[in-house]
C-alpha cells in the first residue's frame, strides 16, 4: 500500500479507501447499495487493514446510521490504528431541524455518529452537500467548536462547486475560524467535469481529493459493454447512478480492456490505476461488497500505467473545449515559463 498527505495536514492516508456505504440497509436504496451483514462487514474490514488499508469513509445518511454502527463495531480494538471519517448533512428524521447544516444539526448529528461508531473522535468530519439555507459562518463556527472540543481533528467538505469551497476558505481564514483540508467529489474516467474548475482550485489552495464512485457506479467495472451487463446483480444493473455519457463510457471501456490486457491487470484496476496517476488525487475510495473485488481493487496500488497508456485513456476520455478554459489556454501560452513564442506574426498584423 502506498500512502499519502491528507490535503496540507501533518498525517497520511492509504491511497486507497474502504467506503462503507454498502454497509446494512434492509430496504431503501440502500438495499440496493449494500445490503452488508456485519459478519461480512467484518471480514471486508479486517481485510482492508490486512491489506494496508488505514482510511475508512461512512456518513451518518447510509442506511439510516447503521454504516456507522457496523463500521465502530468491525473496527474494534483497531479503532486508534486508521483514520476515519464521516459526514452529516442528509435527512435523519422527520423534523424539520432534523437535516442540514445548521449549529443544532451538526452538533446532534456529530454526537449521534461518536456514539454509533463507539468513538471519542471523528478524525475527518465532512460536509456532505451545500445547503443553501444555513450561512457558511455558521456552519464553519459549528464544525470549529467540535475540533476544538476534541471531537473532531479535521473539516472537509463534499459535493460543493469550487466557488462554494473557495468562499467557504475565505471565511475561514477572515474569521480565524477551522479550514476544509478535503474535497470528496465524483470522479472517474467517465467523469472529468472537476477537472474544469475544481481541480485547478484544489491544487491551488492544497487541498486533498477524496473521490468516491471511481467505477462510475460499476460502470467501469469490466461487467458491462456495449452488449449489455456481463452481471445482471451488479449495482448499476439496478441503480443507474452517476449519470454518464454511456456511448462514450462504452469507448472508454474499449481502451481501458486493451489497457489491461497489455498490463496483465483488469478493467477496475485500469480506472482506479488512472485516478492514482491524478496529481490531484490523495486517496480513492472503493466500495468493493466482497473479498475478491477488494482484493482486485488492492492490485490497482501496484500498476503503474506508462505514458502510452495515460495518453491513449486521456484521448478517449477528455473533455470537450469549454469557455473560459480555452481562452486561458490561448491567452496563456506564453506567459509560462520556458515557453518561447514567435511574436513575428502578431507585428505583422499591424
Amino acid at each position: 500500500m502506498q500512502y499519502q498527505q491528507l490535503g496540507n495536514t501533518g498525517i497520511f492516508v492509504s491511497r486507497l479507501c474502504l467506503g462503507a456505504m454498502m454497509f446494512g440497509g434492509s430496504e431503501g436504496i440502500f438495499r440496493v447499495i449494500g445490503g452488508l451483514p456485519q459478519h461480512d462487514v467484518d471480514a471486508l474490514v479486517g481485510n482492508s487493514i490486512d491489506g494496508g488499508i488505514n482510511f475508512f469513509d461512512t456518513a451518518n445518511v447510509y442506511s439510516a446510521g447503521e454504516s456507522e454502527t457496523m463500521l465502530g463495531k468491525a473496527l474494534g480494538s483497531k479503532r486508534k490504528d486508521v483514520v476515519v471519517a464521516s459526514k452529516v448533512f442528509g435527512r435523519m428524521g422527520k423534523g424539520p431541524n432534523e437535516v442540514g447544516l445548521s449549529r443544532l444539526n451538526i452538533l446532534h448529528e456529530a454526537e449521534a455518529s461518536l456514539l454509533r461508531m463507539n468513538t471519542d473522535y471523528i478524525d475527518l468530519y465532512q460536509i456532505h452537500g451545500f445547503d443553501p439555507v444555513t450561512p457558511f459562518e455558521e456552519t464553519l463556527s459549528a464544525l470549529t467548536d467540535l475540533v476544538r472540543h476534541g471531537k473532531v481533528r479535521y473539516i472537509g467538505c463534499s459535493n460543493l462547486a469550487a466557488w462554494q469551497i473557495v468562499k467557504a476558505l475565505g471565511i475561514s481564514a477572515m474569521r480565524h475560524l477551522e479550514r476544509f483540508v478535503t474535497l470528496q467529489a465524483y470522479y472517474s474516467l467517465a467523469g472529468r467535469e472537476l477537472e474544469r474548475e475544481i481541480v485547478p482550485m484544489l491544487l491551488d489552495q492544497k487541498l486533498g481529493l477524496l473521490v468516491w464512485s471511481p467505477l462510475a457506479g460499476g460502470l467501469l467495472s469490466g461487467k458491462f459493454t456495449r452488449g449489455g451487463a456481463v452481471d445482471g446483480e451488479a449495482r448499476r444493473a439496478k441503480f443507474t447512478f452517476p449519470p454518464v455519457d454511456q456511448e462514450k463510457a462504452y469507448d472508454i471501456v474499449d481502451v481501458m480492456q486493451t489497457v489491461a490486457a497489455r498490463h496483465g491487470s483488469t478493467v477496475a484496476q485500469v480506472a482506479l490505476g488512472w485516478l492514482l496517476h491524478q496529481p490531484s488525487v490523495t486517496s480513492v475510495i472503493i466500495g468493493a461488497k466482497k473479498t475478491s473485488q477488494l482484493k482486485d481493487n488492492l492490485g490497482a496500488v501496484e500498476l503503474k500505467l506508462d505514458a502510452e497508456d495515460l495518453k491513449q485513456l486521456d484521448e478517449v476520455s477528455k473533455l470537450a473545449p469549454e469557455y473560459p478554459g480555452w481562452m486561458f489556454g490561448f491567452q496563456g501560452s506564453d506567459r509560462r515559463p520556458g515557453d518561447v513564442r514567435d511574436w513575428s506574426r502578431f507585428a505583422a498584423a499591424k
